[in-house]
């Protein structure tokens, strides 16, 4: 079986270089190749999956080596796979939703004339992530990560002629790449601690290396993990990249991309384990970005940039409980697992309402279409109910876990951790109920289609006229069907994973885990998260739900106008990034003009004005020789006579 993990990510790559390569001459099946290719690695992945079922808990890693990619004395690059329990549950993640992605695509992209080049990127995407996720070294896993930034870049930016597009592929393109100098320098460290950079002997040898070296691997490795994950500082691409195509939205920021960051740290668990100050810093990232995302989530009227609030948010919990050491691994990957569900049927379940809706993307000219879009509204309710934590659906069971893993850090630390998770899980379900209240519930509060030049919302206007109102109605059965398999996850998975601990018994060879006490009880924690989930909701009804909702967005509170601009962040990043670099830019220039430039002129015309002055000695006059020559004579013989004085 072994021979079968390098056709994981074979077949998508396949599928990329034939559907981009191939020509116009597969217009008209690029969209079925592509999906059927995402399908055959989930196929693939389901078969390994069998098998390593069969295996014994400590005998489930498989191991392919294709051939020597670097072969250098003393350094030693292998193309080389490891597919144990964490990788398993990733390929499965990435493969399986990612082909009801390709299948949602088939129909939201329809009258898309560049079809065929979009399921190309797609299926390169999916290539470098399972790559990234399989590779057995560093390196490998960099290429991958690599891969999967070029993809991303070229899927939020499909649509380049529009300028916002265009911008907001390059914004996400440069701020991974600040990430990914973080993962470089993490590499060239291994390399220069450990002599190589492959996964087990690294991690193996984690307990013969300094706390310092560790702690700036660590470092370097959260940095990276920020970028991929959109966690703070290195946040503010994600909400610019829903200018991408909704499919593009479900795939990268729920289930795949954002969630390269976690995989990164828990894969290298063994680092942090040895590096406490890294370790509390992933746990501070995490703390901070669930609240930042959960408050921009709040002041969104754009439903996916809601919903990518919501990402960044959820993400935050991950980085959370993956802060927390073995305590937290397992369930920083469950609720990874149970988020790629429910988040990726939120986002497609946006898309459908946008198909429906002449591409509108503000919730305040949607309303009351549960009644028109009722497959939609019941699978986005699903996951809605999911991700605040309904009790007995997938959110329940891994959100609530995280809770008591913070709360079981113990101390002041832990009742810090453990509350901040509790008013993130409050404001999660603020801003959700918001999102059903204002889109699926209310009087309709539509608007007649823009000028079809000047639609502001991320999806190209296609199908309306200017001037026409919008026509809801139900997406085809290419959209609804993926979204009902993923509204199936998000009710059940959770529940599947949690009960009988089985999520945990499956990783727990791989992440190790350490069972944690917390300072109160299981139903406790539980109790109090149903409390505040109540409160968030109640609130976000008695804003919505009883009052009629304004077209316009109020002018609002100073707070709410900071979250509608992200917090700032891209005020702060101008101002310290931008201008900074400008004025350091231009203190550099004054710096080789003044000094640089002043010393090499300088010396220039010194040695220019010494050879003006002996040049005007070589004038072409004998008298002149002459007189030279007697003077000179003269000296001479002075110094001589001078001399024997003496």
């Amino acid at each position: 079986m072994e021979n079968l993990i390098a056709l994981l990510v074979a077949a998508p790559l396949l599928g990329a270089a034939v559907l981009l390569c191939g020509g116009r001459r597969l217009d008209t099946s690029g969209h079925w190749i592509g999906t059927l290719l995402a399908a055959v690695s989930f196929g693939i992945g389901a078969a390994l999956f069998a098998d390593m079922l069969g295996r014994g808990a400590e005998d489930r890693a498989l191991h392919q080596r294709l051939f020597s990619w670097v072969p250098v004395e003393g350094f030693q690059a292998d193309i080389a796979f490891q597919l144990d329990q964490l990788s398993m549950t990733f390929v499965l993640l990435i493969s399986g939703v990612g082909t009801l992605i390709h299948v949602y695509s088939i129909g939201y992209m329809e009258h898309d004339e560049r079809r065929r080049r979009f399921f190309g990127y797609l299926n390169l995407f999916v290539a470098a992530m399972l790559l990234l996720v399989v590779a057995d070294n560093y390196l490998l896993l960099y290429f991958g990560w690599e891969g999967v930034g070029l993809a991303s870049y070229l899927l939020i930016g499909f649509w380049q002629h529009k300028p916002s597009a265009a911008t907001a592929a390059k914004k996400a393109f440069l701020v991974n790449r600040v990430g990914d100098m973080g993962l470089s320098i993490a590499i060239m460290l291994m390399f220069t601690t450990f002599g190589t950079f492959a996964f087990e002997p690294v991690l193996a040898s984690v307990g013969k290396t300094s706390e310092g070296t560790l702690t700036a691997i660590g470092l370097m490795l959260l940095l990276a993990a920020c970028g991929k994950s959109a966690q703070v500082p290195l946040q503010s691409w994600l909400g610019d990249a829903m200018e991408g195509p909704t499919p593009v939205s479900a795939l990268i920021h729920a289930a795949t991309m954002v969630t390269a960051g976690v995989y990164l740290i828990v894969r290298s668990g063994a680092i942090f384990n040895g590096a406490p100050d890294a370790q509390l810093a992933v746990t501070v990232v995490g703390a901070v970005t669930l609240l930042f995302g959960a408050i921009v989530g709040c002041a969104k009227d754009d439903i996916k940039k809601a919903l990518a609030g919501s990402t960044m948010s959820q993400i935050g919990y991950m980085f959370l409980a993956a802060g927390l050491g073995p305590v937290g691994y397992v369930f920083a990957i469950m609720h990874l697992v149970t988020h790629g569900f429910f988040k990726a049927g939120l986002f497609l379940g946006a898309g459908s309402v946008m198909h429906g809706m002449n591409d509108e993307v503000d919730m305040r000219k949607y309303g009351g279409l549960r009644k028109y879009m009722p497959v939609t509204f019941a699978t986005f309710g699903l996951g809605y109910l999911a991700i605040i934590g309904f009790p007995g659906l997938s959110g329940f069971f891994s959100k609530d876990r995280i809770i008591e893993a913070a709360f079981a850090k113990g101390g002041t630390e832990g009742w810090i951790l453990g509350g901040v998770a509790l008013l993130g899980a409050a404001i999660t379900a603020f801003y959700m109920t918001r999102v059903m209240l204002l889109t699926f519930f209310g009087e309709k509060r539509w608007q007649p289609a823009p000028d079809a030049d000047a639609v502001p919302s991320a999806e190209p206007a296609t199908e309306h006229v200017a001037g026409q109102m919008p026509h809801p109605h139900e997406s085809p059965k290419s959209m609804t069907i993926p979204m009902i398999v993923l509204a199936f996850g998000s009710v059940f998975a959770g529940g599947f994973f949690g009960i009988g601990d089985r999520f945990l018994k499956w990783l727990e060879p791989v992440t190790g885990h350490e069972h944690g006490h917390p300072p109160v009880s299981a139903m406790t924690v539980t109790l109090s998260t149903m409390v505040v989930l109540a409160v968030g909701a109640a609130i976000a009804w008695a804003m919505y739900g009883r009052r009629p909702v304004p077209v316009v967005a109020p002018r609002g509170s100073l707070l709410t106008r900071a979250a509608r601009r992200d917090l700032l962040q891209d005020d702060f990043n101008h101002v310290v990034l931008v201008r900074g670099g400008e004025h350091l830019t231009r203190s550099l220039v004054y710096l080789d003009h003044s000094l640089v430039d002043g010393v090499v002129n300088g010396t220039a015309a010194s040695v220019g004005g010494l050879s003006g002055r002996l040049r005007k000695l070589q004038n072409g006059y004998a008298r002149s020789y002459a007189v030279s020559m007697f003077g000179g004579t003269a000296i001479l013989i002075a110094a001589t006579l001078l001399m024997r004085a003496v």
